[in-house]
């Protein structure tokens, strides 16, 4: 499986979503259906703000509607999450969706994704702290240096 984190929706496909879901909207009729496969574009989205727009729909899924896709609404919300790099988050609906089906490969194979960027990211964030301590140090240590010389 690529890694389902890095995919992207095309342009095409969510338009050709967000027109359908835009003309039920005006009706004052949008279906479980139409509303995720809408969100489910969105956080397959390269923008932010798309992704979060699809959490939210697809929160109102998972708490305000039948059971019909709930499970699929776990697993696109981890991806969502974890796609803004709020890793705890995404975890936690992992966690959740392997409440209910403790065996399920993909979603096994997603937190592995998920535990593996929260590190890469981690460590990411330590190296670039580490850097701004070195230059800040570089930096008192040229100005001790300058002062001493005169």
């Amino acid at each position: 499986m690529d890694d389902v984190l890095d995919e992207v929706v095309s342009t095409e496909d969510l338009m050709k979503f967000e027109r359908t879901y835009h003309e039920q909207l005006q009706t004052g009729n949008v279906t479980q259906k139409v509303q995720f496969e809408y969100a489910w574009c969105l956080v397959r989205s390269k923008y932010p703000a798309d992704i979060r727009k699809g959490i939210i729909l697809l929160e109102d899924l998972y708490n305000n509607h039948g059971d019909n896709e709930r499970r699929d609404c776990l697993y696109y919300l981890a991806i969502g999450n974890a796609r803004l790099k709020e890793f705890s988050k995404a975890l936690s609906y992992v966690r959740s969706f392997l409440q209910i089906e403790p065996g399920n490969q993909q979603v096994l194979h997603l937190e592995t994704l998920i535990t593996k960027k929260m590190e890469k990211d981690s460590l990411v964030g330590i190296a670039m702290a580490s850097g701004v301590i070195i230059g800040i140090a570089s930096i008192l240590g040229l100005g001790i240096a300058m002062a001493r010389k005169s």
